[in-house]
């Protein structure tokens, strides 16, 4: 019997898998130009990352999953619902750090080029509303594939635009735009001294764009900004300092700091 070649990333299914389960996954496979492996019935996925790939996109009965051999995680919107939830119920613009540090309105066009889990995209996806637009790019194919998924099942409800999940490098996706494409551009780079943090966010880690965001990308980013270019920092570190940001007021007690610089045009 000839030996399979290990691959990086592959597409299966449950161990319970129903035919149209199949089906999706091989769809999605041929579309991703990734392999599909068949699993058996209650076959453990354990064996497959040891001798056939490092990680698999997992469809389900429940959604699409990412696991490797560290874990696993699913698209969930977290403290995106709960941030959503504060928003619905009148507490716009202090409550959220983004909303405010981006002056995010009805109608902006919002630009999340570190797209990750999802979460900041859906509370901009909310605050800009029906007539709003949120991107997200994510240049990590297997976190693009599973957010992406989960973000296609999700309920936005009547009040709120759609994330439009785009696989892209982030400086690339800036060049080709044209000037003032968008009100803002969110950045929310790995922090280089990470905290301990929950399950998802570890499998983020590893699977996540681990590069600092450059004077570069932020310069394009400027050129693309109608208003604000917003970045998230981690206090821990001097990510904001050597792009030459100031973080901007805010609570004593997080861990996070945001700072902006307005877009070329602005004014």
């Amino acid at each position: 019997m000839k030996e399979q070649t290990r691959v990086p990333l592959a597409v299966t299914t449950s161990g319970k898998p129903e035919e149209s389960l199949v089906k999706r996954a091989r769809e999605a496979a041929r579309t991703w130009n990734l392999p599909f492996i068949p699993r058996r019935m209650k076959q453990p996925i354990g064996p497959l990352l040891e001798s056939v790939a490092d990680a698999f996109i997992v469809f389900e009965r429940e959604g699409v999953s990412l696991w490797d051999g560290e874990g696993s995680f699913s698209f969930n919107p977290g403290m995106a619902h709960l941030r959503r939830l504060r928003i619905l119920s009148g507490q716009v613009g202090g409550d959220d750090a983004l909303v405010r540090v981006a002056g995010l309105r009805a109608g902006d066009h919002f630009l999340d080029c570190t797209l990750g889990l999802g979460q900041d995209a859906l509370v901009a996806a909310l605050v800009v509303g029906p007539e709003g637009r949120v991107v997200g790019l994510e240049k990590s194919f297997a976190l693009y594939a599973v957010v992406s998924e989960g973000l296609a099942a999700y309920d936005y409800g009547p009040q709120s635009c759609r994330v439009e999940p785009v696989y892209a490098d982030s400086h690339a996706y800036l060049r080709s735009m044209p000037s003032g494409s968008f009100d803002v551009v969110f950045f929310d780079p790995m922090f280089e001294k990470p905290k301990k943090s929950q399950p998802a966010f570890e499998m983020l880690r590893r699977f996540a764009e681990h590069a600092p965001l450059s004077p570069e990308t932020l310069a394009e980013a400027r050129r693309v900004a109608r208003r604000w270019v917003v970045v998230k920092g981690s206090k821990y570190s001097d990510d904001l300092k050597k792009l030459g940001l100031e973080a901007e007021p805010g609570s004593r007690y997080t861990s996070m700091i945001w700072g902006r610089i307005p877009g070329a045009s602005y004014g």
